[in-house]
């Protein structure tokens, strides 16, 4: 029985070791993306009345859009410019679709709301490990809003339509992991958008020089005539 318990504690430390290599790779491809070949921009836009904004496609579950999430965060409160996150399944993720549907249920009661529960997920991401312990979380995010979430929170099928309008967007656009994260400018002098690969070192800069490169071109003075008041 020793012997068997030694070897249990063995495996579950060697598990562990794995685990915590397997997030330090995924979170150094958060700063080192590689660049895509962008197939169709008609997704890479700022909205309406906005000059710059940060367009992310992302996936709950990946420890490299965890990483990444503060920065982005922190840049879009900084510069006050739109964040626009579009979901990017990974296949062999065992609950970030479930989260990407719920996530949407919140956008329902406000999108501060969603983006929250974004958030949050990313923040708690490592205590997350499956569906039922996710089920679990978001019970409690939502009793901690005053919420109740419904057994089924898209019984018409609605919300997953819009996760999956995302996926295609993003296959359309050519994005084939995640983070993949864009600055884009409208009527912009320079590139209307550009790929940031290093979100903790490209992102202000990319960000400075789009507002840069898409400012409205200064009004001409007009010379005073000679003698007038």
């Amino acid at each position: 029985m020793l012997l068997l318990a030694r070897l249990v504690q063995s495996v579950s430390a060697r598990a562990g070791l794995v685990l915590a290599a397997a997030l330090a790779v995924a979170a150094s491809a958060a700063r080192a993306q590689a660049p895509i070949q962008v197939l169709d921009a008609s997704g890479l836009h700022p909205p309406a009345g906005a000059r710059v904004a940060i367009v992310e496609f992302d996936d709950l579950q990946c420890p490299a859009c965890a990483a990444a999430n503060p920065t982005l965060k922190a840049a879009a409160a900084q510069y006050k410019i739109p964040w626009i996150r579009h979901d990017f399944l990974i296949p062999y993720h065992n609950w970030s679709r479930i989260a990407a549907i719920d996530a949407r249920w919140f956008d329902l009661k406000s999108k501060a709301l969603g983006d929250e529960y974004r958030d949050q997920v990313f923040a708690n991401q490592r205590s997350i490990y499956s569906p039922d312990s996710l089920n679990q979380f978001t019970q409690s995010f939502a009793r901690s809003h005053g919420l109740t979430v419904p057994f089924s929170v898209d019984p018409q099928g609605s919300l997953a339509g819009q996760v999956d309008a995302d996926v295609a967007l993003a296959r359309r656009t050519g994005v084939s992991s995640t983070p993949t994260i864009f600055i884009v400018a409208a009527n912009s002098k320079g590139a209307p958008f550009t790929q940031v690969l290093d979100a903790s070192k490209d992102l202000y800069t990319t960000i400075d020089r789009a507002l840069a490169d898409s400012a409205p071109a200064p009004k001409p003075t007009v010379a005073r005539k000679s003698g007038s008041k």
